[in-house]
């Protein structure tokens, strides 16, 4: 004999009013909408074999890079039951750490410098991290010191956290030439491009396109995904429509996140204060960006045993 599925009681709205008020006798079952999202989470929740690496990338400073990357790596962690670490990888006093409460004062190069990582706890002495559970690796605060962190030391900071991070975010410099970007591009696995709504921010995302297409990371850009940071609806000056259709004619896929008080603070980001609509639009990028997941089925030559 066959047994017929009980449907899920509403979570919310008048859906959730009649199934109570008729003591569960009325079920009209969640909505559309809320079916939707439940399928995003699913898709986020996606399982990832060893490491996944993202760069979230942008040519041109002030569009959000570091927001993004914030916001799509707590997304993850909100989600998700396993560990994910954003790494601040600008060697220009990189902002990242500012944007979840500090734990610690130590930097990838103490990372570097410390020879007794042998399990997750002695990593997490290094890190931050937000009530999301997102962690975050800081950068160097002396510039100085910042420019000296090159494309062999990424690499040896990946290959540490590989060890204890199932997704591993990298908030890129502005400059593509700088030596660590070498590493960054060569061990992502993704590419999240991030630009304004705006004509000098989509000349500059175009400008990365070609770059990167000109200089062997043509996967990259094949499989990039486009975030559009909005301005506040009334300083909107351009199709956000036809832009996209600009990008898409060259990436896989392009996410607007509508504009948010809370992110346009510049400080701790906590995904509890963000519109809905926000929170929403990031499970979104997040369930694009995990779709990629799939194609790493086994380890990476580029980080040998």
């Amino acid at each position: 004999m066959l047994l017929r599925k009980a449907r899920r009681a509403p979570r919310s709205g008048w859906r959730r009013t009649v199934h109570r008020m008729s003591g569960g006798t009325i079920n009209p079952g969640d909505s559309q909408r809320t079916l939707h999202y439940d399928e995003l989470v699913r898709q986020v929740n996606a399982p990832v074999r060893g490491d996944f690496r993202i760069a979230v990338l942008s040519l041109k400073g002030g569009v959000g890079k570091t927001t993004t990357t914030v916001g799509l790596g707590s997304t993850f962690a909100d989600l998700r039951g396993d560990r994910v670490i954003a790494v601040d990888a600008n060697p220009d006093l990189g902002t990242l750490s500012q944007r979840v409460r500090l734990q610690t004062g130590s930097t990838v190069r103490d990372v570097l410098h410390d020879d007794s990582i042998f399990r997750y706890s002695d990593i997490r002495r290094h890190t931050s991290q937000a009530a999301s559970r997102l962690e975050v690796l800081a950068s160097e605060r002396d510039p100085a010191t910042a420019e000296t962190f090159a494309d062999q030391d990424y690499r040896n900071v990946m290959r540490i956290l590989q060890r204890y991070y199932n997704i591993i975010l990298t908030d890129c410099g502005t400059g593509l030439s700088h030596s660590a970007m070498s590493g960054v591009l060569d061990l992502a696995q993704e590419l999240i491009l991030v630009s304004t709504p705006a004509l000098d921010g989509a000349r500059s995302a175009s400008a990365t396109l070609d770059w990167l297409e000109a200089h062997g990371h043509g996967h990259l850009v094949s499989r990039a995904v486009v975030v559009l940071n909005g301005p506040r609806r009334s300083d909107v000056k351009i199709d956000l429509d036809q832009l996209a259709q600009h990008f898409l004619a060259r990436t896989r896929a392009v996410q607007i996140i509508p504009y948010d008080d809370h992110l346009a603070e510049g400080a701790e980001v906590d995904l509890a204060l963000l519109d809905k609509a926000t929170r929403r639009a990031y499970v979104e990028l997040a369930a694009t960006a995990a779709q990629d997941f799939a194609l790493t089925t086994e380890p990476d030559a580029r980080f040998p045993q």
